[in-house]
């Protein structure tokens, strides 16, 4: 029988993993259903790291997904293979971007069947090019994901075997090879449409259109590969619902989850180890053939007391919100329910993308600050309690693009209420009526709202600077010094399970799975 949670129960273990977020779960629960002894270690009184659900707002029967909130780089093998009890639906409408042109009220609604979606098009830009050439481009991206997503959980190709198997020179030189603002200004003339393509390239990646370092490049990539079709759902159950079920999966096996038990040293000789950790009662010490490191690389650097890699951004800002009901548009020509259901873009026009990047590079707030808004609730009402329903209350989940770390030094508090005003503002623009008309009130009579910033996200969650994918994304394929599953790190038994493991980021679950296959080969040979 394994020990009760909060109590690892014995010194030695075959594997100890170090955080318990969803990557950390991932490892667990496939080591233990592989027979072996399975220790978790996580620092906060529960388990999920950034993908949780929780009631942010005081006595509101609201749980929502509080840091990480859609799901799409999550291979459907993990949870065939460990029996999860976790499903996603899919949203009928991809995005709506609001915009005003000819001193109208008008914009672009993306999904609802191609014929609604073509004669979106036709309405914004007059005529059928642009529809034309996103069909092009996203079947483009729809062939390369086909080719490229099941490759993540499989030992890293070289860049040659990824170049082959992706087999479209195009392809290849639009996505890895030239910026992505390339691609966009060939492709596309419109100002709107280009910028709805260039937004899933900015996801908590701080960088323009033409950045050399093709960082947004990595991020766009990522982005149109889930599942191998790019699609991006809603966690049934919010994100904690994946959480718990990975929970589940790895104590049934055997493992055992350790909350409020902080890892504070790694000793390594290369063939064993031993993790020091601190709880309120203590400090122990448990001893492992191999530990696995479920956070950051400034953390792993941190416990093995190696040179810690150079410090990482994070540039977005996340908004949870409850609403008594949706608001009302200015472009009277789309239903809010479809507006909402979707991907709904603020500011993000190609040259507002632009200009908000360089007024951040250059120390300022952006003037018109990028966003993009969706509605959870509309897809999946089982995160909101009975009365909610019955009210009418819907959720909103904003993220805020090109807002690094950096602006929010002097004040973190401040320039949250100033870029969270500032943020609403560009989405009461499209609206006819303001949001704040909207906010459900918690039992203490305040707005249902809350911001992070990424300074809040490194205190809450051990972020660094705030960014979610703990660095920059990594190409999925082998590098100088990158391993055979791009989980190593300088300890032949210490490996990196986070999203800074390469072909992390994102809730995947890949390092998680990745790192497991990785000590399952190293025990059996």
């Amino acid at each position: 029988m394994p020990a009760h949670e909060g109590d690892p129960g014995r010194r030695a273990y075959d594997v100890v993993i170090v955080g318990g977020g969803h990557n950390g779960l991932v490892a667990a629960a496939y080591l233990a259903r592989a027979g072996r002894s399975v220790l978790v270690l996580e620092r906060l009184d529960h388990t999920g790291g950034a993908a949780v659900s929780t009631r942010p707002f005081t006595g509101v029967d609201a749980r929502l997904s509080r840091y990480s909130y859609l799901v799409s780089l999550l291979p459907s093998k993990i949870v065939w293979d460990l029996g999860l009890d976790f499903r996603v639906q899919r949203r009928t409408i991809s995005s709506y971007t609001p915009v005003e042109r000819d001193g109208r009220a008008t914009g672009l609604l993306v999904g609802g069947g191609e014929a609604r979606t073509r004669e979106a098009f036709a309405r914004l830009t007059g005529g059928e090019r642009e529809y034309e050439a996103w069909q092009r481009f996203y079947g483009m991206t729809g062939r390369l994901a086909e080719r490229v997503f099941p490759t993540l959980t499989e030992p890293l190709p070289t860049r040659g075997e990824l170049r082959r198997r992706v087999d479209d020179e195009e392809a290849w030189r639009a996505l890895f090879e030239e910026p992505v603002g390339v691609a966009v200004e060939e492709r596309f003339t419109d100002d709107l449409v280009r910028g709805v393509v260039l937004t899933d390239a900015l996801i908590g990646t701080f960088a323009d259109a033409h950045d050399p370092s093709l960082r947004q490049n990595r991020c766009l990539l990522y982005h149109v590969i889930g599942g191998g079709t790019g699609a991006w759902d809603v966690p049934v159950g919010g994100m904690g619902a994946l959480t718990d079920a990975l929970a589940d999966a790895a104590r049934s096996a055997g493992a055992v989850l350790a909350t409020g038990h902080e890892a504070v040293r790694i000793d390594t000789d290369g063939r064993g180890a031993e993790v020091t950790y601190r709880t309120a009662d203590g400090e122990g010490v448990a001893a492992a053939r191999h530990v696995l490191v479920n956070a950051s690389p400034q953390a792993l650097a941190a416990l093995t007391g190696d040179a810690p890699p150079a410090p990482a951004e994070g540039a977005q800002l996340k908004v949870n919100m409850l609403l008594e009901r949706l608001p009302r548009l200015r472009d009277t020509s789309v239903d809010p329910r479809a507006a909402f259901a979707g991907t709904f873009h603020i500011a993000e026009g190609y040259a507002q993308l632009a200009t908000a990047h360089a007024q951040a590079a250059a120390g300022e707030l952006p003037a018109a600050p990028p966003s993009e808004i969706y509605c959870h609730s509309l897809t999946d009402p089982t995160i909101l309690g009975p009365d909610l329903v019955e009210r009418g209350c819907q959720t909103l989940t904003l993220f805020g693009l090109h807002t690094p770390a950096r602006l929010f030094a002097p004040d973190n508090d401040a320039v949250r209420e100033d870029l969270l005003k500032a943020t609403l503002a560009q989405l009461d623009a499209h609206l006819a009526e303001p949001l704040a008309d909207c906010l459900a009130t918690d039992a203490d009579g305040r707005p249902c709202i809350e911001a992070k910033t990424p300074l809040d996200l490194e205190r809450d969650l051990g972020l660094p600077g705030g960014n979610i994918f703990h660095r920059d994304l990594a190409w999925p394929y082998a590098q100088d010094g990158v391993g055979r599953w791009g989980v190593e790190t300088p300890h032949a038994n210490v490996l990196l399970c986070g999203a800074g493991a390469v072909r992390g980021g994102g809730v995947s679950g890949v390092p998680g799975h990745n790192a497991a296959m990785a000590v399952l080969e190293d025990l059996a040979g």
